[in-house]
C-alpha cells in the first residue's frame, strides 16, 4: 500500500506534447493536434525555475510568434518537479544602477503585458512553489489551474521590497483586493485551496486531472470567479483609503516603518493608484527601484544570501532515515516531531511513559500549526513512534540525546546505548552548555559523537549549531551538517566552548537587562528600547521565555568559565524568584505576570511615571556586550566565518535582520567607534564592557 501511495504521489507531470519536445533555451514548446501550444519552463542552468532577464527575453520571442501564428490557446507550466517558479533571480539586481533596474523592470512588464494581451486563451498550470515573479507570470495568463500541492505567495517583503513585475496591479485585480494586499504585505504563502477561495486561482485539481482541467479552461467550463462587491468597491479611492488605514495600523503593530519601509510603500501605492492600472504599473517600477537601493533592502538581501550560504554547507546526504530521540521533554519532543514532519522515521524514548504521551500531544498541535494539511499531519504522526523501551536505538542511523543538563545523567545514558548502536550510527547531544569533551570522555568511539544544538521552539527557530570537539571524525561533522539541512534547518559549525556561539552572545544581552532592571528602569522600557533597535523580543520578556531558572544557570556557568569580568553577577532577587518557582512564562509568573493567553501583562510605556527615564546608555549597554561576545567567538575560533556568524545570530536570536547581522552592523557603525564607546561604558559601568582584543584583529 505504501509503495502504491508513493507511486501515485510521484505521478509524472502532465506536459502535453511538450514532453517529447527538444528543449530550446529555457523552454520546451510543442503544439497538439487542436492547435494548443504547450510551453514548459524547464531551465537547464538551474535546479529550480527562476525569472530573470534572459528568460523573459526568450519568452518574448515565443510571444511574438504567437502574435503572428495565432494558436488556438497556450498552456504555460513548469517541467521542474519542485514547482512552477521560485521567483526572480535576485542576483540580477545586486550592484545594478537604478536606471538599469528600472529598464529591466520596464522590459519585464512589457513582456508580461504582451502575454496578457494575446488574443488566444492562456492558462497557467501551477504545482509546487509559485512565488514572486513566478506568480506574476502566472497572473498574466487568463486562467490559473493549481495542482493540490501548490503554494502561492509574494515573499518580496522579506527582501525589503514589494512585487515589481506587475503583481501589485494584477493580484488585487484578479483576487479579493484585501486578501491580495495582505498576501503581499506579510510575504506568507497561500495553499492552493485558499488561493482558489480568494480568487487567485480558478481551479484546484490533482495532477492526474490536469489535462481535463486544461480542456475545461479552453472550452468555457472553467470560468473566472466574479469579483465581490467589496472588491469592486476598492476601485474607488475612498474605499481604498479606509482599507489602507487599517492595513497601516496592522502593519505598524508588527514592524516599524523606518526599519521596514516596503509594506508601507506598497500600501501608499495601492491607495493612490489602485484604480488606475497604468499609473499603478509605473509607480510600482519607480517604488521597487528606490526600495532596492535602500539600506534595509540591501541588508535583507544580504540575509537571503547568508541563508543560502548556510544551506550550501551541506555536502552530500546524511545517510539518516531513522532518528531516535532520547528525552521527551520540551526540546526532545519538538526535535522528534519536527524531524517526523520532514519525512524521517522517528522513535521517541524516555525513562517514563507519561512524558512521551505529553510530547505526542504537543507534537500534534505543533504539526497542525506547521503543516496545516490534516493528511500531512496524519502522515507525520504515523512516522513519530512512541518508544518507551528504547527499541529504536539499535535501528537508528542517528540518536539524539535531549536529556536534562546533568553530565552524570548523560554519561549513564551513553553507557547504556553506545553498545546498542549499529555500525555507522551517529550519537548526538542537544546540550546547550556542557563541554563536548567532557561528555565524550566515557565513550568507546568518540569520533561519531557530535553536538546538535537546537533552539526552542524547534518548529520556528531555524538554526542548529553543529558542535565539534577534538575527537570528532570529519565524516561525523559532515553527516550531522547534512542532517540539519535535510530537516530544513540552517547549520552553523562551532567549536565546543562555553555557550558555543549563540548562548555566549545572547547571555550578556539578557544579563545586562537584569542589571538595568535592578537599577530601577521599568522592564517595559527596557524591552521597548530593545525592540526599537530591531530585536524580535525585549531581553526581559526573553528571559521569562527561556525560564528564569535556565537563564540563571547559564549565566552563572558562563561567568564561572569565562571570568567574572565578562558578565555581571545575577541580582539576588533573581535567585530568590527561582527558589520561589517564579520561573517565567512556563509558571505564569516571572519578571512579568502572564494571562491565560500566555502573553505578558505589560504597562503601556506612555503610562509609565515621569521619573521612569531612560538610561542614556541603554541600547549600547544591551547590544554592545552581545557584539563583544561575537567578536570573542570569532577571535577564539569558536566560529571562523563572519557571514555564518551573522547568519547564526539572525536565525538563532532574531538579531535585527534589517541590520544585516551583528558583525555587519559593527562594520557599518565603525569598529573604532564601537571600541571607543565600549571603553566609555567600561569606565562608567565596569570591566564587563572592556572591548575584547579581537576588535583590533577584526580591522585587519
Amino acid at each position: 500500500m505504501g509503495r502504491m501511495l508513493k507511486a501515485l504521489s510521484e505521478r509524472t507531470l502532465e506536459l502535453g506534447p511538450a514532453r517529447f519536445a527538444e528543449p530550446s533555451g529555457h523552454f520546451k514548446v510543442a503544439t497538439d493536434d487542436n492547435g494548443i501550444v504547450w510551453m514548459v519552463l524547464d531551465r537547464s542552468d538551474k535546479s529550480v525555475n527562476t525569472i530573470d532577464r534572459p528568460m523573459l527575453e526568450e519568452l518574448a520571442i515565443h510571444i511574438a510568434r504567437f502574435e503572428t501564428e495565432k494558436p488556438a490557446a497556450v498552456v504555460l507550466r513548469s517541467g521542474k518537479r519542485a514547482g512552477f517558479a521560485a521567483g526572480a533571480d535576485i542576483n540580477q539586481f545586486v550592484g545594478a544602477s537604478t536606471a538599469d533596474i528600472k529598464a529591466a523592470l520596464t522590459q519585464g512588464h512589457e513582456v508580461l503585458d504582451r502575454l496578457a494581451a494575446l488574443p488566444c486563451r492562456t492558462v497557467a498550470v501551477i504545482h509546487g512553489h509559485c512565488l514572486g515573479a513566478g506568480l506574476e507570470l502566472a497572473l498574466a495568463c487568463d486562467r490559473r489551474i493549481a495542482v493540490a500541492n501548490a503554494s502561492l505567495g509574494f515573499p518580496e517583503v522579506m527582501l525589503g521590497l514589494h512585487p515589481g513585475l506587475g503583481g501589485t496591479v494584477r493580484a488585487p485585480a484578479v483576487a479579493d483586493p484585501v486578501e491580495a494586499m495582505t498576501m503581499m504585505l506579510t510575504g506568507r504563502a497561500m495553499p492552493a485551496k485558499r488561493a482558489k477561495s480568494v480568487g487567485l486561482v480558478d481551479a484546484v485539481v490533482e495532477e492526474r486531472h490536469v489535462a481535463s482541467a486544461v480542456e475545461a479552461a479552453f472550452y468555457g467550463d472553467l470560468r473566472k470567479k466574479p469579483q465581490s462587491f467589496a472588491g469592486k468597491a476598492m476601485a474607488f479611492k475612498p474605499a481604498r483609503s479606509f482599507a489602507a488605514r487599517m492595513m497601516r495600523k496592522k502593519t505598524a503593530e508588527k514592524v516599524k516603518e523606518e526599519h521596514y519601509p516596503a509594506p508601507f510603500r506598497l500600501i501608499d501605492l495601492w491607495e493612490e493608484n489602485g484604480g488606475d492600472p497604468k499609473a499603478m504599473q509605473k509607480a510600482e517600477i519607480d517604488s521597487f527601484a528606490r526600495l532596492i537601493e535602500s539600506e534595509t533592502s540591501k541588508n535583507l538581501v544580504r540575509v537571503f544570501f547568508l541563508r543560502e550560504k548556510m544551506k550550501s554547507l551541506k555536502e552530500g546526504a546524511s545517510g539518516v532515515s531513522h532518528l531516535h530521540v532520547i528525552g521527551a521533554g520540551a526540546m526532545g519532543g519538538e526535535i522528534a516531531a519536527w524531524a517526523a514532519a520532514q519525512g524521517f522515521l522517528v522513535t521517541l524514548g524516555d525513562i517514563k511513559v507519561e512524558p512521551i504521551g505529553k510530547a505526542i500531544g504537543k507534537a500534534t498541535k505543533m504539526l497542525e500549526r506547521a503543516l496545516k494539511d490534516p493528511l500531512k499531519v496524519r502522515d507525520a504522526l504515523d512516522r513519530l513512534i512512541p518508544d518507551p523501551d528504547g527499541l529504536g536505538v539499535a535501528h537508528a542511523d542517528l540518536v539524539i540525546e535531549a536529556a536534562p543538563e546533568k553530565i552524570a545523567l548523560k554519561h549513564k545514558i551513553y553507557a547504556e546505548i553506545e553498545p546498542k548502536l549499529k555500525d555507522g550510527a551517529l550519537l548526538a547531544t542537544n546540550t546547550s552548555a556542557l563541554p563536548l569533551a567532557d561528555l565524550a570522555s566515557g565513550l568507546k568511539d568518540p569520533s561519531r559523537f557530535v553536538g546538535l544544538h537546537f533552539f526552542n521552539p524547534v518548529s520556528r527557530m531555524q538554526l542548529v549549531e553543529i558542535v565539534r570537539h577534538d575527537a570528532i571524525a570529519p565524516e561525523t561533522e559532515r553527516r550531522a551538517t547534512a542532517f540539519a539541512a535535510e530537516i530544513s534547518r540552517l547549520p552553523a559549525p562551532v567549536a565546543s566552548a562555553p555557550g558555543f556561539l549563540v548562548n555566549r552572545a545572547l547571555t550578556p544581552y539578557m544579563a545586562e537587562a537584569l542589571v538595568l532592571l535592578d537599577e530601577g528602569l521599568p522592564k517595559e522600557r527596557i524591552d521597548q528600547r530593545a525592540e526599537e533597535f530591531g530585536m524580535p523580543m525585549g531581553p526581559i520578556e526573553l528571559t521569562d521565555q527561556v525560564g528564569l531558572d535556565i537563564a540563571l544557570d547559564v549565566a552563572t556557568s558562563l561567568r564561572e568559565r569565562l571570568g567574572e569580568n565578562t558578565l555581571p553577577a545575577a541580582p539576588g532577587w533573581l535567585t530568590k524568584m527561582v527558589e520561589e518557582k517564579r520561573l517565567g512564562r512556563k509558571t505564569g509568573r516571572g519578571l512579568y505576570d502572564y494571562g491565560e493567553d500566555g502573553k505578558p501583562k505589560k504597562v503601556a510605556t506612555d503610562a509609565l511615571p515621569d521619573d521612569a527615564k531612560d538610561d542614556q546608555d541603554l541600547i549600547d549597554r544591551l547590544i554592545l556586550p552581545m557584539l563583544n561576545a561575537v567578536v570573542a567567538c570569532l577571535d577564539e575560533g569558536v566560529i571562523t566565518d563572519e557571514e555564518i556568524t551573522d547568519g547564526a545570530m539572525i536565525f538563532g536570536t532574531g538579531f535585527a535582520p534589517f541590520r544585516g547581522g551583528p558583525v555587519h552592523y559593527a562594520r557599518q557603525r565603525g569598529i573604532d567607534a564601537i571600541v571607543t564607546r565600549m571603553q566609555e561604558l567600561a569606565a562608567k559601568h565596569g570591566p564587563r564592557f572592556s572591548p575584547h582584543p579581537g576588535w583590533e584583529r577584526l580591522k585587519g
